[in-house]
């Protein structure tokens, strides 16, 4: 009767007996009948738009990877793919990343890179295939210090126990205090969220004790824990704070980071690979989202959310938030129909008239944009993984792991959800007149972000009533903790300076070094003509020269104390006006931190900075606007 996975009868959530626990999902939020209406209603919505708008379009084909094929994708994906194949002698940038891994991050390194090499002799290629264990030796003997130093063959979670738990031994230190016993932690981490340590590495000492047990409760907006990040005094590092080159580094680390989470929680973690297919080259619908981008960055230079996706929620908002079933109640699908079709023909020439589109008919639009992605939002590779985000044991650990996909997220597609959740936000926030709480909006949104029209029902194997729960609680969890989830873990962006660190000792000649220092050597230059710059001997102990640029007060050197922080700085700039050259606000510019054991990263205003000096004592210190 229909296709894909929409073959099933929506009557289905009527049936479900009393007292019917979808706990199964393991999303630990049993959702009663009532609310799963407003999911199942949306899904016939969709289905309804698409059969009255039935062009033909070829659903995207999820290739069935062969054996080792996968795990090859991943090793690349990872940046590790000099591990294997021709160019398996050229890695001296893998030992250095390698050496940066936990215990955790390299069971999962080392799992995928046995599977490409049994595959490798099973097709009996004349590559030189390297035993994994020896790739890890051989790292371990050149620098003991960084490796944790164990086999990790024998990889067990609690061998080792005179090492930190970040899976390094205690002698290579990035500045960060001594860490206490995890299991100390655990009163007061209910709610807290710990970046410093890695998040699989947490997921085994939670597994090795009794402590293991988190507290699940049932359903309602207000039982989602108030989840919190506690103050880091070296600054919280946002997604768009760092350099595109240690974003690359970011990106490998996170992805070797879920799986390894994935690994010890017992989740299949699998990266869907799409076939190319044919698709629209232009318009607004149903275009992919770079090309549309491409597109609209000639009409607005440096936009980084597509056009009509602004307008749309912008020409919602407009009417007023506190209409009552905002987003559940569909717009008139003929209605919406024509609008579709006369926004394509007018909207890029500017004459489409926003006046008469009803505020229902916007918020079928904006869903109809997102359903009509020829690649989902969340991507073909990790859509699964979002969805898999609902199997794992406990809140907290869902919330590590959608913190992570985020961070994988190509920057298109991350910056579209950014908007997509504020606005979803701001909706909820209304719920008083417009009655869409967090739960329901949630609902209706799930099936327009997570029902994909490329995935038939052989590619989602479990029972749609529990995939419907289950990814209805992940929208929840997306939109309760959006602000958490741009942000990059320390661990992680620690790992990224030690590989900095030892990039550098290992190969000062590097090219991406000689990028770097020439990135820097912009300021000195055009200081030393004006003013002796003071080199590392002239500044004294505990004093910092700020560089800024495009201020009127280009220089100046900062006595460091406990309490200064970035934001004083900044402050302290901009309050030393002279002539015209003033014209920047506090919000426009921020300090950088820039080289040292970093490419460079924009720091957030309660950084505090004697902390952060220590822990990269040869940065350059900048005052600047934020790139877009």
């Amino acid at each position: 009767r229909r296709s894909g996975q929409y073959t099933m009868n929506h009557d289905h959530s009527k049936k479900i007996p009393d007292g019917a626990s979808f706990d199964r999902s393991g999303s630990q939020d049993s959702l009663d009948e009532l609310s799963m209406d407003d999911y199942w209603k949306e899904l016939e919505n969709i289905h309804e738009t698409r059969g009255n708008n039935h062009e033909e379009r070829v659903a995207l084909v999820v290739k069935e990877p062969d054996e080792g094929e996968l795990e090859e994708e991943w090793l690349k994906e990872a940046g590790l793919s000099n591990l294997f194949g021709e160019s398996s002698g050229d890695s001296l940038e893998s030992m250095v990343f390698l050496s940066t891994l936990t215990r955790t991050q390299k069971a999962a390194v080392e799992k995928r890179v046995e599977t490409v090499t049994q595959t490798m002799r099973k097709r009996n290629k004349q590559h030189q295939i390297p035993d994994v264990r020896d790739i890890f030796r051989l790292q371990n003997d050149s620098k003991g210090k960084v490796c944790d130093g164990s086999e990790p063959s024998t990889v067990r979670t609690s061998e080792n126990k005179n090492e930190t738990h970040d899976g390094t031994k205690g002698n290579f230190s990035l500045g960060t205090d001594e860490p206490k016993s995890l299991l100390e932690d655990m009163p007061s981490s209910d709610t807290d969220i710990n970046l410093e340590i890695s998040f699989a590495e947490q997921a085994a000492n939670l597994k090795d004790s009794s402590v293991g047990k988190m507290y699940k409760g049932g359903g309602g907006d207000t039982l989602l824990p108030n989840f919190r990040l506690p103050k880091d005094k070296t600054g919280t590092t946002k997604i768009g704070d760092l350099a595109p080159q240690d974003m690359k580094k970011v990106y490998s680390l996170a992805l070797i980071e879920l799986t390894a989470l994935y690994d010890i929680l017992g989740t299949e973690f699998k990266q869907q690979k799409a076939v190319k297919i044919k698709t629209k080259d232009s318009g607004l619908f149903g275009v992919p989202l770079s090309l549309l981008l491409e597109q609209d960055q000639k009409k607005v230079p440096g936009t980084k959310i597509p056009l009509i996706f602004q307008k749309l929620i912008a020409q919602i908002e407009e009417t007023t938030l506190e209409t009552e079933g905002l987003l559940r109640i569909p717009g008139v699908v003929t209605r919406v129909k024509g609008l579709c079709q006369e926004l394509e023909a007018k909207f890029y020439e500017g004459t489409f008239n926003w006046e008469n589109v009803k505020q229902h008919d916007a918020a079928s639009l904006l869903k109809l944009f997102i359903r009509e992605l020829p690649q989902p939002l969340l991507t073909v590779e990790y859509l699964k993984a979002f969805q898999d985000v609902q199997n794992l044991p406990t809140r907290k650990q869902q919330l590590q792991a959608l913190n992570l996909l985020v961070i994988l997220l190509p920057e298109a597609n991350r910056d579209t959800l950014k908007v997509l959740l504020e606005f979803l936000q701001r909706v909820i926030d209304h719920r008083d007149k417009n009655k869409m709480t967090l739960k329901n909006v949630a609902m209706v949104m799930a099936p327009n972000l997570f029902t994909f029209h490329g995935f038939g029902s052989k590619t989602i194997e479990q029972s749609e009533f529990v995939m419907a729960a289950g990814t209805a609680n992940v929208m929840r969890f997306m939109i309760q903790y959006q602000k958490l989830l741009w942000t990059i873990p320390k661990f992680i962006v620690n790992q990224v300076r030690k590989q900095n660190t030892e990039s550098q000792k290992k190969e000062k000649k590097d090219k991406a070094m000689k990028k770097l220092l020439k990135k820097m050597a912009y300021d000195r230059e055009k200081h030393e003509k004006q003013e002796k710059t003071p080199n590392d001997t002239d500044v004294p102990q505990g004093v910092i020269r700020v560089q800024a640029p495009h201020l009127s007060k280009v220089s100046m050197a900062i006595q460091l104390t406990e309490e200064l922080k970035a934001g004083d700085i900044v402050a302290r700039f901009l309050s030393q006006k002279s002539g015209n050259v003033q014209t920047l606000k506090k919000e426009e510019v921020f300090l950088y931190e820039i080289g040292g054991n970093i490419g460079e990263r924009c720091l957030d205003d309660d950084t505090y900075m004697k902390d952060l000096y220590q822990l990269n004592p040869n940065a350059e210190w900048v005052i600047k606007p934020k790139q877009s």
